[in-house]
């Protein structure tokens, strides 16, 4: 995945993003109720977007010193406008190549990590910036993502999909978890929400950064193509729907 073009992707339509992104609201709720810990002190937020789950953080745990770290500049604008006065420090930083000398409590992230080129690399890296009995806890999309969107773009342009066909599966994300962390949890919740029309999934899809960097190669989807591509999505599947596969994972260092 180009990184530049899905920073490009997110940062376009950061102020959309609030009005189209359901599904990572209830994933970020979901995400909220696993952290049975009722005190941190220093909380690490990676991938923070337009601020939904940092305001959700601040709620639950007050007095907590809180970093939100995002790589685009235009959802920190989002995220430090909605939690203005809140006491959250927003920083603009690739959350993937960040290094800060400091330990946390809590390391999390609400449906971030499917965009990381080297999760388990990350993960080593944040291990370490955890503190003794430190928790790590995040979200990310798998590859079911829009699986009938893929298998009906695939249908009529052979080899393209979108991003979340290269999504980590279940497997290889429980086997990081494992050789990473001492104490691991896993587990996978299916949404699934439903269209009027291709056009209405296609837009979804582009005002939450969802589509990554597009299709695998530069094809112009014009009416004829949508059309064609539509008709594949409801001969297979008989409506416009989309399955979204989330992970909800927990590691901790012991």
């Amino acid at each position: 995945m180009d990184k530049k073009t899905i920073v490009k992707n997110f940062s376009r339509y950061a102020h959309m993003y609030d009005k189209y992104s359901n599904v990572q609201r209830k994933a970020a709720f979901e995400l909220l109720n696993m952290i049975k810990k009722d005190r941190f002190t220093k909380i690490m937020e990676m991938g923070c977007g337009t601020g939904n789950y940092t305001r959700l953080l601040r709620e639950k745990f007050k007095k907590a010193e809180i970093k939100a770290i995002d790589i685009s500049d235009k959802m920190i604008e989002v995220a430090s406008d909605k939690l203005r006065d809140k006491g959250i420090e927003f920083i603009v930083k690739d959350a993937e190549n960040i290094n800060l000398d400091e330990k946390f409590d809590l390391i999390t992230s609400n449906a971030c990590f499917q965009w990381f080129k080297d999760i388990e690399k990350t993960l080593l890296k944040y291990r370490e910036m955890l503190k003794k009995d430190g928790i790590i806890l995040f979200s990310a999309f798998g590859p079911l993502t829009f699986r009938e969107l893929n298998f009906a773009l695939g249908s009529i342009l052979k080899d393209n999909s979108i991003a979340s066909a290269g999504f980590i599966p279940l497997e290889k994300t429980e086997r990081i978890l494992h050789d990473n962390f001492k104490e691991t949890g896993l587990k996978e919740i299916r949404y699934e929400e439903s269209f009027t029309s291709l056009i209405d999934l296609l837009n979804k899809i582009k005002y939450t950064g969802a589509r990554g960097d597009g299709l695998g190669s530069k094809i112009s989807l014009d009416r004829g193509t949508l059309k064609e591509i539509e008709q594949a999505y409801l001969n297979k599947f008989h409506r416009i729907k989309a399955t979204y596969q989330v992970f909800f994972c927990q590691g901790s260092v012991g």
